[in-house]
């Protein structure tokens, strides 16, 4: 069984993501994978600096991410494009991971934070959304990222709103409440999974 874990930008998956792991579970990263990606001679990399060339590169070779999010966030196109040419590779990459692990693993999961944006629905079994109202996800996407207002809407309102995720879903971990409710959620989920294999 493949279960694969979405949700918003800040919405808190990386804590589930945790709770998961903390209950031996294997979780496929799709981030990690671009981060790793991404890194100097990767298969991103090199797809990135073909196309937007040096001027993404600081100044010991590495990806400077934050003038390429800025880039790719400025406009409409500029993101379109960044899909494509990124999306093609992402897929195939986390296809290998995906393949692999269904060999050795009952049950895994594949955290992927545009799951539904990108068309993944038909790799699962199930999904899972973790959600947050929106003001709690620009409280925290501000929070973490040093985002002024402004830039906290404009990155979310780059991605699919929650409400039209829902449909999607099979289960909605609400992470409005508390740490401690949100690991009640993850448990009783899980716990699910065991009874219903």
């Amino acid at each position: 069984m493949i279960i694969g874990l979405t949700g918003g930008i800040a919405s808190g998956k990386s804590t589930v993501v945790e709770m998961i792991k903390d209950a031996s579970y294997k979780v496929i990263d799709a981030d990690q994978l671009v981060h790793d990606l991404q890194a100097q001679g990767g298969r991103l990399y090199l797809a990135l600096l073909d196309w937007l060339g040096e001027e993404i590169l600081l100044p010991n070779g590495e990806l400077n991410r934050s003038k390429l999010g800025q880039l790719i966030f400025s406009n409409e196109e500029m993101r379109h494009q960044s899909a494509e040419i990124q999306g093609t590779i992402i897929r195939e990459e986390l296809a290998v991971q995906r393949d692999y692990l269904a060999k050795k693993e009952d049950i895994f999961f594949m955290d992927i934070p545009l799951l539904i944006e990108n068309g993944y629905q038909d790799w699962f079994d199930q999904i899972w959304l973790v959600a947050v109202s929106p003001e709690v996800q620009r409280q925290r996407l501000m929070k973490r990222n040093h985002l002024s207002p402004e830039e906290a809407d404009l990155r979310i309102a780059s991605q699919m709103s929650l409400e039209e995720k829902v449909p999607y879903a099979s289960l909605i971990i609400d992470n409005n409440g508390s740490l401690d409710d949100l690991k009640e959620q993850v448990k009783s989920a899980i716990n699910g999974l065991t009874s219903s294999s």
